[in-house]
């Protein structure tokens, strides 16, 4: 087991405090759609979170792709292709996860959905 460097936990709660605000900033998402979203957020941040005190590299590379899938999920005008590949990657960063910390695979598989629909 790695020691975790000092401050990934807060690093990893300031990326996901930048995604909430691009979403809430975020004007063509409806009210109920915004909610849910950021409902699934608070839940990747627990388990991201939790997941930061034995594997803190992991957990910043599962936070900073839901960023940019957020990112590319919200544009003015998406682009499709960066937005697969983004969610791809936070799908991938979970790889292995699955017995460990299925509530965490849980989690990010819903916010690649919800990601996903946002972008179409």
């Amino acid at each position: 087991m790695f020691p975790v460097p000092p401050g990934a936990a807060n690093m990893i709660h300031d990326t996901i405090a930048q995604i909430r605000e691009r979403l809430e900033a975020a004007g063509t998402l409806k009210p109920e759609t915004k909610s849910e979203v950021l409902g699934m957020l608070e839940t990747l941040k627990t388990e991201v979170t939790e997941l930061s005190s034995t594997h803190a590299d992991e957990a910043r590379s599962i936070a900073g792709f839901a960023q940019v899938s957020a990112h590319e999920a919200t544009r003015g005008k998406p682009d499709h292709r960066l937005l697969e590949l983004s969610i791809e990657g936070l799908r991938s960063s979970v790889a292995g996860f699955e017995e460990s910390h299925p509530a965490l695979v849980n989690a990010v598989n819903r916010v690649c959905v919800a990601l996903s629909n946002l972008g179409i």
